[in-house]
C-alpha cells in the first residue's frame, strides 16, 4: 500500500511486525534485573553481552565496551529478521535486499562517525593516506565497498538458507522437518553474528 505517494512493501510490513514483537520482549526480559542473575533468560543475556564485550575488548580494549549498544542491536535485530520465517506467511526480510543494504549503508556511516570521533577529523581524514599516500584511491574505494560486501552477504547467504530450508522442507517434510528448522534457525545466528564481527572490525580498524 502507499502512504501517500511512499509505497510500503511486505517487507516493511513484516519488519514492522518483528519490531512489535521485538520490542515488548526486550521489556519483559529487562525489567527485573538483578545483581545477581535469576532464571535462565537473564543468564542467557549476559553470555551474550559477555561475549560481545570479550570480542570488543580483543580488537579494541576496554573502551571497546562503550559500543556494545550499536553491535549488540544489529546482531539481536538482524538475528530477530532472520528467524521471522517462522511466523507463517512472513518472509524473512533480511532475504531483500533494500533491508540488508539499509543496514549495510546505516552501519558504515556510523563506522566513519566513530572514526571521526576517535581520531578527530584531521586525523580521519590522514588514515586514507595510510601507509603512503599512493594508498589513497584503495583506501577510499575499500570503504565505498563496505556497504556493497555486508549487504550482498547477508542478502545472499539468508536468500540461499531460505531455498534451501524451503525445498529440504518441501522434500522430506514428514521424516525430518525439526533438523531443517533447526538448520535454519543456525544459519540465521550465523548470519546475525557475522554481520556484528565485521561491525567490530571495521570501529577497530579506525
Amino acid at each position: 500500500f502507499y502512504l501517500g505517494s511512499i509505497p510500503v512493501t511486505s517487507t516493511v510490513v513484516n519488519t514492522w511486525i518483528v519490531m512489535a514483537i521485538l520490542l515488548p520482549l526486550v521489556y519483559v526480559f529487562t525489567r527485573n534485573l538483578t545483581t545477581v542473575p535469576r532464571g535462565a533468560v537473564q543468564h542467557l543475556l549476559e553470555m551474550v553481552t559477555e561475549f560481545f564485550y570479550d570480542l570488543l575488548e580483543e580488537n579494541m580494549g576496554k573502551e571497546g565496551r562503550k559500543y556494545l549498544p550499536l553491535v549488540g542491536t544489529l546482531f539481536l535485530f538482524i538475528l530477530f529478521l532472520n528467524l521471522s520465517w517462522f511466523i507463517p506467511g512472513m518472509k524473512p526480510p533480511t532475504t531483500d535486499l533494500s533491508t540488508t543494504l539499509g543496514f549495510a549503508v546505516v552501519t558504515i556511516i556510523m563506522v566513519q562517525l566513530i572514526g571521526i570521533k576517535k581520531q578527530g577529523l584531521t586525523g580521519y581524514i590522514k588514515h586514507f593516506f595510510q601507509p603512503t599516500p599512493f594508498m589513497f584511491p584503495l583506501n577510499l574505494l575499500e570503504e565505498l565497498v563496505k556497504p556493497v560486501s555486508l549487504s550482498l552477504r547477508l542478502f545472499a547467504n539468508m536468500f540461499g538458507e531460505k531455498t534451501v530450508v524451503t525445498v529440504l522442507f518441501l522434500m522430506v517434510p514428514l521424516f525430518c522437518p525439526t533438523p531443517v528448522m533447526l538448520l535454519g534457525v543456525i544459519m540465521g545466528l550465523i548470519q546475525a553474528l557475522v554481520f556484528s564481527l565485521l561491525t567490530v572490525v571495521y570501529i577497530a580498524n579506525f
